[in-house]
């Protein structure tokens, strides 16, 4: 069940969790970065430097992982930060939150960098992006309906974020590349974590290596369970997928 997979925090993905907060932790400061700069003939210098946003606010679905990488992500590039998820994950957020605050405070870090809202009613959520007084920017990690409730509703700036829908692109430059390869890429990318928003979706190939890749490819995604939905042309390639529609 996709579901229970997107909140699943076992000891393995909180150990993966920990590795990739330390990968974090040794990236240099961006903060104060000059990223480019030149002299005006009138003798002005203007510099492009990167600063903080300042409070961040995240609205997002059934993803405990989201409360860890986007608080993170977020106090590493000097930004605080208020988390919204859903009913699904609030006891799971609410112990989050609380383990990163005490982490912060052993570190000398401020009171009150990451907060959680500990409500999954939607009033509250549509309160928060009203807050345009306290917070500079809301960002909605979710589907479709979630990212447009936002955008419609904010007061806030919001930064909108895709819902997914990702491909995969098979060319014909084939040479140095074996079928194997290129089979375990395509079913690494749709079957290692379905459930997550980078999973591939769609898979394109060149016309001129559809014949010979398709079956190949097809053939073991349907071994993996992987329902297959294709164009006519590639319907007439592989006879077993079914004819995707519009909408």
């Amino acid at each position: 069940d996709s579901l229970l997979d997107r909140l699943k925090l076992d000891r393995k993905r909180i150990e993966k969790k920990a590795e990739s907060i330390d990968k974090v932790i040794k990236f240099t400061d961006p903060v104060g970065e000059v990223v480019f700069g030149y002299n005006l003939p009138n003798g002005l210098t203007l510099k492009n430097i990167r600063v903080p946003l300042g409070v961040v606010g995240i609205i997002y679905e059934a993803r405990p992982d989201v409360t860890i990488d986007a608080s993170v992500l977020c106090v590493k590039s000097g930004n605080c930060i208020i988390l919204r998820g859903s009913s699904h994950t609030l006891n799971t957020n609410k112990k989050l939150v609380q383990i990163m605050g005490r982490a912060l405070k052993d570190n000398d870090f401020p009171d009150g960098i990451i907060q959680l809202i500990p409500s999954a009613d939607r009033e509250d959520a549509v309160r928060l992006m009203q807050l345009r007084q306290y917070i500079d920017v809301l960002i909605p990690r979710g589907g479709k309906s979630l990212i447009e409730s936002v955008v419609e509703n904010s007061k806030v700036p919001v930064i909108e974020t895709g819902i997914g829908n990702c491909h995969v692109y098979i060319d014909n430059a084939l040479e140095n590349i074996s079928m194997d390869k290129i089979a375990e890429i395509v079913i690494n990318a749709k079957t290692q974590r379905p459930s997550v928003c980078n999973a591939a979706e769609k898979l394109l190939v060149h016309k001129d290596v559809a014949q010979k890749i398709l079956p190949a490819v097809l053939k073991k995604l349907e071994e993996k369970d992987v329902k297959l939905l294709g164009c006519s042309i590639s319907k007439k390639i592989y006879s077993s997928i079914g004819i995707a529609s519009e909408g």
